[in-house]
């Protein structure tokens, strides 16, 4: 298991976008741009992402924090550029930590 925490910011007509919908955002993006998701285990599987605080709706930000769960390693510009070009307008990723090796 490798976590990645990655920061990014929330903002135009992304700040109308609800905590739910933000993680079926994220968990969708990072599928298309074909990120090794490790699953929970159990009846119904879906990715270990997690987005720190839920933000009211109309809110921007510039520092949201989330964390991702990954089954292989994947190098912090990869997982920047890859996911990135499958995230909306008004969802920016400006930071990414993790144990890449």
């Amino acid at each position: 298991m490798y976590k990645i925490d990655f920061v990014f910011s929330k903002t135009d007509w992304m700040k109308y976008i609800s905590h739910l919908d933000l993680m079926r955002l994220f968990v969708r993006a990072m599928r298309r741009a074909q990120l090794p998701l490790k699953n929970t285990e159990g009846f119904s599987p879906h990715p270990k992402l997690s987005l720190k605080r839920a933000l009211k709706l109309g809110l921007e930000s510039e520092s949201e924090e989330g964390s991702i769960i990954l089954k292989v390693p994947v190098s912090a510009q990869e997982f920047i550029t890859r996911l990135q070009a499958q995230l909306p307008e008004g969802i920016r990723l400006k930071d990414v930590q993790g144990n890449f090796n």
